[in-house]
């Protein structure tokens, strides 16, 4: 069977590419269909990551093994296309380059039979040009509340109290700045 992936950029504009690819090939193997649809050179570090409906990453697969045993973590080459994604796992986030974080999602928008004469994987359509830099990326977390666990009913004024009170300076702290 062929697995069609419609990868879209993270960014303002629709800037997309459709690959159909072998059921039998291995997320590297759609790694290096998304590099080359998308003009990279191929030279940066890059990673999947599992992810529920609503595109909340969770467990990273990468490219190498960047685990403390080599040998003991699992990389792309390791997960075939078939055992990764069915009707009901359609969708990973992928990462190209840590450093400018160039952010993709995956997904998977059809299963088909293979088209007699075409070589996969395959390049189906091209939509948008490519910025010449990554788009910039907004990190914010589900609970955007943590700032409120620390917010009381006291402002500056609240702290007139302290005025002229010189027991907090002597705690010896001025010897240490010497």
């Amino acid at each position: 069977m062929i697995y069609k992936f419609r990868v879209i950029l993270d960014a303002e504009e629709d800037i997309f590419r459709d690959i159909a690819i072998d059921e039998n090939d291995t997320l590297e193997d759609l790694h290096n269909s998304i590099v080359n649809s998308f003009d990279f050179d191929g030279m940066e570090m890059a990673a999947f990551y599992t992810c529920d409906d609503k595109w909340n990453q969770d467990e990273e697969i990468p490219l190498f093994d960047t685990g403390d045993n080599p040998g003991e973590g699992l990389t792309m080459a390791d997960y075939l296309l078939s055992s990764t994604f069915d009707k009901e796992n359609t969708k990973m986030i992928y990462v190209y380059d840590f450093f400018n974080m160039w952010t993709f999602f995956v997904e998977l928008a059809a299963i088909e039979e293979a088209e007699a004469g075409v070589s996969y994987p395959d390049l189906l359509f091209s939509h948008g040009i490519m910025p010449v830099t990554a788009p910039d990326k907004e990190f914010a977390s589900e609970k955007d509340d943590f700032g409120n666990e620390f917010e009381d009913d006291y402002d500056e004024e609240d702290f007139d109290m302290f005025e002229g009170d010189d027991s907090f300076e002597d705690y010896g702290f001025e010897d240490n700045w010497n």
